[in-house]
């Protein structure tokens, strides 16, 4: 009922969500300006900020944080309080676009929900906006000296993030021909992140099996994992789930609602992208099926317990 509110509120008052999506480290925080110029944006969410005018008015930058999974929790807004000030904060400004970064969209999906957003307009990837070339340079910079931009003027990220300052520099955009153009110079910060100055945290697979199996059986007492498999992408983990179920467990609803379960506490708990969860169902037991496994069990050794 709230989310259909929002979208109703959103509706009349005529706001437009669109979107900059890429890869860590291609370059979106460095072109915002240049999409929020071409359509005419107002506002901008990047990493956990709310910006207008260049002007950070509320959030707290994911760059910041001293570990990497808590920089992803602040990005995807996911704390309450942070998220509840920037959620209020838009309520607030007279605007009608409004621009959200993400590295995928189900990123800037999750940030949407998150903020009662209505759904994007219109989806920018970064390639649509840079070239081969310009992104190739910007992923060799991020990981050769583990620096970021954030769209705002130095003496904005001095008075909020001085720990994390490092350089800026000045873009200036051409808009109109001849005399009737217009030069208007915007400035952007370089920081260095606290969480890039202490390496990368990961997720162990024993770790992310444990909070797997946990999450399955706390939520489905009677399912058994038989077996799981991971891999890794720039979209996120990737997870096949082989079970073993109860024979009058409802597969229809219970199997989806596992699904939807345990990717919304893994990545609510760790800050992790869930790409895709399949869950294989590989065998249907019924319920005496522990009590003949006993008795099998038994007879296997001669009657002894």
């Amino acid at each position: 009922m709230k989310r259909l509110f929002a979208a109703f509120y959103w509706l009349f008052r005529g706001i437009q969500v669109y979107a900059l999506v890429g890869k860590s480290g291609t370059g979106k925080s460095f072109r915002a300006r240049l999409v929020m110029e071409k359509y005419s944006v107002d506002l901008l969410i990047d990493d956990g900020l709310l910006i207008h005018e260049q002007k950070i008015i509320a959030g707290k930058s994911a760059k910041r944080e001293k570990a990497y999974l808590a920089a992803v929790r602040t990005a995807l807004f996911a704390e309450r309080d942070h998220c509840r000030e920037v959620r209020h904060a838009i309520e607030r400004v007279r605007f009608k676009r409004i621009l959200v970064i993400g590295t995928s969209e189900r990123m800037i999906h999750k940030i949407c929900r998150a903020l009662k957003l209505p759904e994007p307009k219109k989806i920018i990837t970064i390639e649509d906006v840079a070239t081969s070339d310009e992104i190739e340079t910007a992923i060799n910079h991020r990981l050769s000296h583990g620096r970021h931009v954030i769209p705002v003027p130095s003496v904005e990220v001095k008075r909020n993030y001085p720990r994390i300052m490092a350089d800026s520099f000045k873009l200036i955009l051409e808009r109109g021909i001849g005399a009737f153009s217009r030069r208007k110079a915007y400035e952007k910060t370089v920081v260095r992140p606290e969480f890039a100055k202490k390496g990368s945290i990961t997720i162990s697979e024993a770790a992310l099996t444990q909070m797997v199996m946990h999450c399955v059986d706390e939520f489905v007492p009677g399912i058994k994992i038989q077996r799981m498999s991971f891999r890794v992408d720039a979209r996120g983990y990737h997870i096949d789930l082989h079970v073993q179920v109860p024979y009058r467990l409802q597969l229809s609803g219970s199997i989806y609602d596992l699904q939807q379960y345990v990717v919304e506490h893994i990545e609510k708990f760790t800050g992790i992208m869930i790409h895709e969860l399949n869950i294989v169902i590989d065998n249907v037991v019924g319920s005496n099926y522990n009590e003949k496994q006993q008795k099998s069990a038994q007879r296997r050794s001669g009657g002894r317990a």
